[in-house]
């Protein structure tokens, strides 16, 4: 390809310096020509390799991620300005985000010879993970994620860029049609991946699961395998497990990343979402045999995994969002105080229906209680988790991971919404109020602002309708 000389200009754009040459495509910041105002963020310039020696997956990757650019939305992609026509020079124009990639922060963590602290993997993780969840809900799916193709705001938010190998539901699978049966970088490719499945979201789970197992020990779970026996092997294989290459990596981490990095995508988090919530809330995590383990499975297990890998065919999933919706994060909001056993019975089979039609979802138990004056504040998480657990004694939680929060908040309302939106709740249930309804015209209850704010879908609960009470004078 000819590359592009600073000060030229192209189809209205102004080219400024060259701030990325890859294998792929190159990268130009560009500004309008004409002094016509730029859209009120930095714009950078895509434009591919098609030279002699390139292969044709560029094109078609370009195009692919020309039609994924303009289709999806949001803050963790990069936003949409312009293409240029295949047949004179084809090129993308979009945002310029600001920020670190995740290979920029593996290699300092390599030259200084230090991993980065368990808190910030997870931070870094959940972020990723959130960024994921959001392509996800928009019926897409990265199917290239790898440190080089996510970026890290200063605000802690993920960008993520390079959709060229991307699948979206809704549109025809370019690359399925015209390339290479395993498509994707080797060292994060999912086992489905290698035998040609695409669209299945737990593909992404599997790459944060080896950026993940990469940022803990600094290797990568699999290597990078070049030839197609290299590939298969995480059909069957387990990597080592991080803890055997450092030891200072948390059970709870471990346990994280090895859920992410099994071979059948069944076994990994049902959803983006569920990843992100055990990386906020390592306490939460179920810690097993695998988070637990500091050796390698054993060569009789691994045969048999051969065995049946074998023989194993790979069901392209349901459409992401529809997978997104099928494995929702259920919150109940459990009071305790100002309630009754009755509200309580009800609240608990009320979350007992919601769970039963919805397998595979995961169940947050919160109370939300004000700041407490007494000193030991371990104590009083420890009293009112217990009540959460005594409430949750009646659920049928088998199939279903759960959790429980002891929230401190003046504002009960302000703390379960903040809750949902920062965890991505997809059902709250709650019990409505019986009390307060002579203010209820001037001051609106806990349940009434739920129901106006929530960011997503609410059930209110009743012990027993509250007729009596509305022909009752306000007390003096």
């Amino acid at each position: 390809m000819t590359r592009l000389q600073a000060g030229s200009v192209v189809d209205g754009f102004v080219v400024g310096p060259r701030v990325h040459a890859g294998a792929m495509a190159e990268l130009y910041r560009v500004t309008y020509d004409g002094g016509r105002p730029d859209p009120g963020f930095p714009m950078v310039m895509k434009v591919p390799r098609m030279g002699g020696g390139e292969g044709a997956e560029n094109l078609v990757g370009f195009e692919v991620e020309q039609q994924m650019l303009q289709v999806l939305e949001g803050p963790h992609v990069p936003r949409f300005v312009a293409a240029g026509d295949l047949a004179r020079l084809p090129f993308l124009v979009m945002e310029y985000v600001e920020g670190r990639t995740l290979q920029s922060l593996l290699d300092e963590a390599a030259a200084a010879r230090q991993r980065p602290a368990p808190e910030a993997i997870a931070r870094w993780g959940r972020a990723v993970a959130l960024a994921v969840h959001s392509l996800h809900q928009q019926n897409a799916v990265h199917q290239d994620l790898k440190p080089a193709n996510v970026l890290l705001r200063a605000d802690g938010r993920c960008v993520l860029i390079d959709f060229g190998l991307s699948w979206h539901a809704h549109y025809p699978d370019l690359l399925a049609a015209e390339m290479r049966p395993a498509i994707g970088s080797p060292a994060w490719m999912a086992p489905e991946q290698v035998v040609g499945v695409r669209g299945d979201p737990r593909s992404d789970l599997f790459a944060i699961g080896a950026m993940l197992y990469e940022l803990a020990t600094g290797e990568l779970p699999f290597g990078e395998p070049v030839t197609q026996g290299g590939l298969r092997q995480r059909l069957w294989m387990d990597p080592a497990p991080p803890r055997a290459l450092q030891p200072a990596c948390p059970p709870w981490l471990q346990e994280v990343i090895l859920h992410c990095l099994e071979p059948e995508a069944a076994q990994r988090p049902p959803s983006a979402a569920h990843l992100a919530f055990d990386l906020a809330h390592p306490e939460e995590v179920d810690v097993g045999t695998r988070g637990q383990r500091t050796t390698r499975t054993p060569w009789t297990q691994q045969l048999r995994r051969w065995i049946r890998a074998a023989g194993l065919q790979y069901q392209p999933s349901p459409q992401p969002s529809e997978r997104v919706g099928e494995v929702p994060i259920v919150m109940a909001a459990v009071p305790h105080h100002e309630t009754t056993d009755a509200g309580l019975y009800a609240l608990r089979q009320a979350v007992k229906r919601s769970l039963g039609i919805r397998p595979g979802a995961r169940l947050a138990c919160v109370t939300v209680v004000a700041p407490g004056i007494q000193d030991d504040e371990a104590a009083l998480h420890r009293h009112h988790g217990e009540q959460l657990r005594q409430w949750a004694r009646g659920l049928d939680l088998h199939g279903h991971q759960v959790s429980f929060q002891v929230l401190q908040a003046e504002d009960v309302a302000g703390a379960l919404l903040a809750y949902a939106r920062a965890n991505h709740v997809s059902l709250m249930v709650l019990g409505a109020a019986t009390h307060g309804l002579a203010l209820q015209r001037w001051i609106p209850t806990v349940p009434a602002r739920i129901a106006a704010e929530a960011p997503c879908s609410v059930l209110l609960v009743r012990d027993a309708p509250p007729l009596a009470l509305l022909g009752q004078p306000a007390p003096a």
